[in-house]
């Protein structure tokens, strides 16, 4: 199939989202009964989580809704397109903050981080479309909100403020790539979690390259403390992002002293 873009001759557009304001989120007339963009967009996450980025066409997606690609080309233009609905439906999925709940920053942050952590992990294939695309779908743009909402109220000044989202959230994109990743390599071996490390620990260390730089770290989690690789994972996010946090409250009480 050849894309919209490629046909036109023009370059390919920054956004799903920009295009559909253009035209009001509606296209032409004539679309098939029995589909929708939003059970499109479901199918196409469906897939994603089942079958990873690499595996998913719209060939595939055509099979997986039962009717012919040429169909769903009616309520999208590209795999682009319907990629980046994909992702912005999964972003649906954070629960964010009552933004007049008067909570503490704090709490809320680490609430909102280990919602997008947990976000991140459920769906592995995000993390590759998070910058690939601009990321300005209406569930996006609310996460977003409640970021900046929760960050504004530390006590930063303004210009700070997209900093310390930075060092927040890319830390958590990190954690939670680097996290789904390791799920999903477990979830191919048939083993568990546990099973998985135990093993490649135990293989790891017969190999006197790397015995000692991995007997050292076996020593710094068994410091740590956390029986299962769930604990282990789960005192590491909690502590980096307390030390992010704490960062954060010194930055301020620089900026008044």
């Amino acid at each position: 199939m050849v894309r919209a873009d490629q046909r036109s001759g023009k370059a390919p557009r920054p956004s799903v989202w920009l295009e559909d304001r253009e035209r009001g989120g509606r296209r032409g007339g004539g679309q098939p009964s029995g589909l929708d963009r939003d059970r499109i967009t479901e199918a196409t996450v469906r897939l994603l989580d089942a079958e990873g980025l690499e595996k998913f066409s719209m060939r595939r997606l055509a099979a997986e809704l039962d009717v012919t690609a040429m169909s769903v080309y009616w309520y999208v233009d590209t795999k682009d397109d319907l990629l980046e609905l994909a992702l912005d439906r999964a972003f649906g999925e954070l629960a964010l903050p009552d933004p007049d709940s008067g909570a503490d920053w704090r709490d809320e942050l680490r609430a909102l981080a280990r919602e997008y952590r947990a976000l991140l992990v459920r769906h592995s294939w995000l993390p590759a479309l998070v910058g690939r695309f601009l990321n300005i779908g209406p569930h996006a743009l609310r996460f977003s909100g409640a970021v900046q909402r929760v960050l504004g109220r530390t006590g930063l000044p303004e210009h700070e403020v997209t900093g310390a989202i930075a060092a927040v959230f890319q830390f958590v994109y990190g954690h939670g790539t680097v996290e789904g990743h390791f799920r999903d390599r477990v979830a191919s071996t048939g083993l568990t979690a546990d099973e998985y490390h135990h093993r490649a620990m135990t293989e790891v260390l017969r190999d006197p390259d790397a015995s000692d730089v991995i007997g050292r770290s076996a020593r710094i989690m068994e410091a740590r403390g956390g029986d299962t690789v769930e604990e282990m994972l789960e005192r590491d996010f909690t502590f980096a992002l307390d030390l992010l946090i704490a960062g954060i409250e010194a930055m301020v009480a620089r900026g008044r002293g």
